[in-house]
This record gives structure tokens, C-alpha cells and sequence, in this order.
């Protein structure tokens, strides 16, 4: 993003000309490298650079989609679904943090937020940490600060209740719950601001692997409330990112 906004400067201070800037502009959209086609103006595009999904891939090529990204100026870069196997493997050739609990990657560290509020993450339970983890840092690599609150579900609700003043001062509040998905529902009829539920796998056979909790979600009686899929914690965090950086605030 940034290397487009200097073309910019560069057209507006007169040193370079529109034809060269839009060739500039126009050249390599993505790079081909075999295996992979890098799409180098998902920022352009998107204002967040491509993410790389670690589960099927070697670790040779995430290496490789790594070292294209950077080779292309491409400073942050997040990997999901990356195993600890694969991430010890890339580590030795990239300089990477890897999140176990959450099996993230990430190049290039953390930004500053540049968020307009902070973004809440709460948990049913502590099993649904994982997924809440992979949402938080989502959040955090794009730009936005977060607030963890984990195992504060509907069992005991004198746990949420406890933290109101997170809940009612949050831009966006991510609601991750297995079991019967009830923590969703109970948020969104206590914000006013936008809900992002996650239904996980979490729970026991009548749960059928997260869809009992991804139907109570999708049923909400709270206005506000929206709904990824099973186990997303990355698509909530993102779309809370995107929704806390929005620069008009809206």
C-alpha cells in the first residue's frame, strides 16, 4: 500500500508523469510461482494485505508465498490454520512469531492500532480460546486494539455482567461460543455496537460439531448480531478490523 501511495506523491509533487504512474500501477497484479499466484494488490484492493491459510500447504511453500510477499514490500504477514510442525520448519529459513494456541504465523510483528475504539473478545469458555485467539490477532496484525474475555458464558453470567464497561464502550465485540451458542445472543441485547458471532465445535454430541451453536446464532432475537462460519475466528476478526478502522467511522 504504501509503495502505491508514493506513486501517488510522486504524480502530485510532478515527478512523475500519470502515463508512468499508472504503469507503475498496472504492473505485476499478482506473481506467479508455480505453485502459488501472490496477489500483490489485495491491499490496493482490500486496504489489507493477502492472508496466507497454512493447513494444506508445505512449509516450502509457505516459505515461498512469504518470501514473495516480502520481496514485494509486503512488511506483515499473517498465516492461519499453521501447524507447529510446519511452523518450526518455515522458521528456519524466515524469521517468524507462531501463536501455538491459536496456530497462527506472523511476519513482521504487530502494528500500532489505528483502530477508532477496541475490539472485545469474548469466550462461552477457556476450550473456545483457540478460535478466540486466532480472531484476536487477526484483529491485532490489522491494526486494531483488543480486549480478551474469556470464559465469561451464559453458565455463570455474573461473569460477563462483571465487565460492562468493556462490553458497553467496545466498536465491535466478537462472541465466540460452542455448546448451545447462547453468549451471542446475551451480547447483542447488551451492546450497541455491531456483534460478530463465531460458533465452534465445541460441546457434546447434540452440538453436531458446532452447528447446533451456528443455528441459535443465526436465530438471535438481538438486532446487530452477525454470523461466521464454525471455528472462524480469522473471517470475525478480520471483519471487525475492518469494521473499527474504517477511517469516516461509520
Amino acid at each position: 500500500m504504501n509503495d502505491y501511495r508514493e506513486i501517488l506523491e510522486q504524480v502530485r509533487d510532478g515527478a512523475l508523469s500519470v502515463e508512468d504512474a499508472l504503469l507503475a500501477i498496472k504492473k505485476k497484479p499478482f506473481e506467479d510461482i508455480g505453485y502459488a499466484k501472490v496477489d500483490l494488490h489485495r491491499g490496493v484492493r482490500q486496504g489489507a494485505p493477502e492472508v496466507i491459510f497454512g493447513a494444506g500447504k508445505k512449509a516450502s511453500q509457505i516459505a515461498g508465498i512469504i518470501d514473495g510477499m516480502k520481496k514485494n514490500g509486503l512488511e506483515r504477514i499473517l498465516i492461519t490454520r499453521l501447524s507447529e510442525k510446519k511452523a518450526g520448519k518455515v522458521k528456519k529459513t524466515l524469521e517468524m512469531t507462531y501463536y501455538k494456541e491459536a496456530r497462527v504465523g506472523i511476519v513482521g510483528g504487530m502494528p500500532k492500532p489505528s483502530g477508532i475504539g477496541k475490539i472485545v473478545v469474548a469466550t462461552g469458555g477457556t476450550s473456545d480460546i483457540p478460535v478466540a485467539e486466532e480472531a484476536a490477532l487477526t484483529a491485532e496484525i490489522h491494526g486494531s486494539e483488543v480486549v480478551r474475555l474469556y470464559d465469561v458464558g451464559v453458565a455463570g453470567l455474573h461473569r460477563l455482567l462483571a465487565h460492562m464497561d468493556e462490553i458497553m464502550s467496545a466498536s465491535v465485540i466478537i462472541a465466540i461460543a460452542g455448546m448451545e451458542g447462547a453468549l451471542a445472543s446475551v451480547i447483542g441485547g447488551l451492546a450497541d455496537c455491531p456483534v460478530i458471532a463465531v460458533p465452534t465445535s465445541v460441546g457434546y454430541g447434540a452440538s453436531m460439531n458446532g452447528v447446533s451453536a451456528l443455528l441459535s446464532m443465526l436465530n438471535s432475537c438481538a438486532s446487530g448480531v452477525s454470523v461466521v462460519n464454525i471455528d472462524n475466528g480469522f473471517g470475525a476478526g478480520y471483519l471487525a478490523s475492518m469494521i473499527n478502522c474504517r477511517k469516516d467511522g461509520i
